[in-house]
This record gives C-alpha cells, sequence and structure tokens, in this order.
C-alpha cells in the first residue's frame, strides 16, 4: 500500500468471497465445450455467449465472453466440418410436399458465416474501436450469429419414395 507521500497509486485488493464477474455470467463462462459436443448444443451455447456479451457492461464480463465466444467459434468451424450424426439428420430432414418446407438448401455458407463471427469477436475483444462503434460491432455480430444459425438449422434433406435426398434432389448414398 502507498503512504501519503509516495507516487504509487494504492490499489483495493479483493478479498474472499468477492468476484469480479456476476454469478450468471461466471456460470455461462464454466459451460464446456468441446469438438466432441452436438452441432446444436455448440451452438446454443454460443448464443447464450453472444446474448449476454451484447448485454453486459462489466469489462470483465465482456472480455471474459468474447474470449470464450472465439474459443467457440474454433469449436463451432471443426464440429461444422464433422458427419451429421443420425439424430441431427432427423432434425434437418422434412418429407416430401411437407408444407412449408424449403425448395432449395440454404445458399449461405456456414463456414464463412463462421469464420465472420470470429473476426467479430476477435475486433470486439482488441477494443480499439470508439464506444458507439464497439456496441455496433456487437449488435454485428449478433445479428450474423443469427444468419450462421438460420442457415445450419435449416432443412438439408428430404424423405421421398425413393429415400433421403439433399434438399438440391441428389440421392443421398450412405449418408454419414
Amino acid at each position: 500500500m502507498a503512504n501519503a507521500d509516495s507516487n504509487t497509486s494504492a490499489h483495493t485488493e479483493m478479498t474472499t468471497g468477492q468476484t469480479i464477474i456476476a454469478g450468471g455470467v461466471a456460470a455461462l463462462l464454466k459451460m464446456p465445450l468441446g469438438a466432441k459436443d452436438d452441432l446444436f448444443h455448440v451452438l446454443h451455447v454460443c448464443r447464450s455467449w453472444v446474448d449476454e456479451l451484447i448485454e453486459t457492461d462489466n469489462h470483465a464480463e465482456y472480455i471474459a465472453l468474447g474470449g470464450r465466444l472465439l474459443a467457440g467459434f474454433k469449436v463451432l468451424r471443426v464440429v461444422l466440418g464433422q458427419p451429421l450424426p443420425q439424430h441431427l439428420i432427423e432434425r434437418l430432414t422434412v418429407e416430401e410436399g411437407q408444407e412449408g418446407a424449403p425448395g432449395t438448401a440454404p445458399e449461405t455458407d456456414s463456414d464463412m458465416l463462421c469464420e465472420y463471427c470470429a473476426a467479430l469477436a476477435q475486433v470486439l475483444l482488441g477494443q480499439q474501436l470508439a464506444k458507439d462503434l464497439q456496441v455496433q460491432m456487437a449488435d454485428l455480430l449478433c445479428e450474423v450469429f443469427g444468419l450462421l444459425e438460420e442457415n445450419v438449422k435449416a432443412p438439408r434433406f428430404v424423405r421421398t419414395k425413393r429415400g433421403l435426398a439433399m434438399l438440391d434432389g441428389n440421392i443421398v448414398q450412405g449418408i454419414h
């Protein structure tokens, strides 16, 4: 601790029980995430972090959430490249002639959207922008992530009389 004649500034010390990060955010930050997790689970966890990031005014929480998001997008990149498990194939399948079924597969590239999200998270972590631009970039991250979620969760398959097919019409042989 500095004395009155010193040019060293005094810092308050944290006592046991004090936390820099609030309980709800701390619980979010402890959510495990790995390349063996289900694609939709990874999306859900990343969505939780994005939502909290744009709401928090606490600098420590903001940095921690941004770091977890950046790591989460790296996990998401890996998971996007893995074969889909059967239960997700079922969730991404519509019946032939089903009302409201899309006519074509999504055109947006999920990998590219994930890269955009990671780049935005990196910019936000750098904290080199003016406050209003930082807020706009966080909002942009939220919007781009929303597009990514929509893209990943959009139907990819259609169940036909001949079997499972991609929405573009190609029959799926031994789907992974």
